[in-house]
């Protein structure tokens, strides 16, 4: 019998999308790291978030606060009881950037479209440009639950020897050597030195889906690549890469489909560590 995943109402494939998109309780958001892919077309009645501009606060570098939050959800429509399924570009970078905020502020159904607007496109799915209108909403969100986000001051005791976790880092075997500041065909920008946290183990994210089409791939394939580099849930693990958002997608791999109690995602990542004076590294 095959493994299940440890978190099945985490996950919808697009059969399901198609199915319930409609449905009066579901919200579709689409969230791209090419923030005019939704201006191009996009699952009808999904609703577009932006990224640089609505899921961090772009003044004090951070995630959104509580009110934040209220209005971002609010606006779009959507209500406590609300079932929101996240999609996006690059295999759902955003979409589990998003899922993690929203997990963080207390929404209790959120859901992550397998595969994302790629493996929709390419089934030859119904798109368009028309974006619905929604009814804006008083959203309340609870008290932001910060246990699955890790500090620079937590990696730093890391890196120190003064705390113990296992660390992932998910980006591109050159970026961890040190060779590249961001991935190949992103601008070579937002740290001072190149390298690598001392301690970590790079798996890239990209290690967790199918590449034919985007999807996870199995809990047994998952577990085997990840299980096989020693990262194995036993006690606590941080994923990060350049600003946070590969890192959350490796975080979802680890929480909600391996199942892993204790895992962080440190956003910030490496744009931040790589800045820290006098923080150690390796190359």
């Amino acid at each position: 019998m095959a493994a299940q995943v440890a978190h099945p109402e985490s996950i919808v494939d697009t059969d399901w999308v198609a199915e319930h998109a409609s449905d009066d309780n579901v919200v579709l958001v689409e969230v791209d790291v090419d923030t005019e892919a939704y201006e191009q077309g996009h699952i009808p009645g999904a609703i577009g978030w932006n990224w640089t501009t609505q899921l961090n606060d772009t003044v004090t570098r951070d995630i959104l606060n509580k009110e934040q939050v209220e209005c971002l959800l609010g606006s779009s429509g959507i209500t406590p009881d609300s079932t929101i399924v996240v999609y996006g570009d690059n295999n759902n970078w955003f979409a589990t950037y998003a899922f993690w905020q929203l997990k963080i502020y207390g929404h209790a159904d959120v859901r992550v479209m397998d595969g994302g607007r790629i493996k929709w496109v390419s089934e030859g799915r119904d798109l368009t440009t028309d974006v619905p209108s929604v009814e804006a909403t008083s959203y309340t969100a609870s008290d932001p639950d910060l246990s699955t986000r890790a500090t620079r001051d937590d990696m730093l005791g890391i890196a120190r020897g003064e705390t113990s976790s296992a660390m992932v880092d998910v980006r591109a075997p050159a970026e961890f050597s040190g060779e590249l500041l961001a991935p190949a065909n992103l601008p070579q920008e937002g740290s001072q030195r190149g390298g690598h946290i001392p301690g970590a183990t790079n798996i890239p994210w990209l290690t967790a889906v199918n590449e034919d089409d985007g999807t996870f791939k199995s809990v047994e394939d998952l577990q085997a690549a990840y299980q096989g580099k020693g990262i194995t849930g036993d006690g606590p693990t941080v994923a990060y890469c350049r600003i946070g958002e590969r890192s959350s997608h490796t975080w979802f791999v680890l929480s909600q489909i391996l199942g892993y109690d204790n895992v962080t995602n440190y956003d910030g990542s490496w744009t931040e560590y790589g800045s820290i004076v006098g923080a150690p590294i390796e190359k």
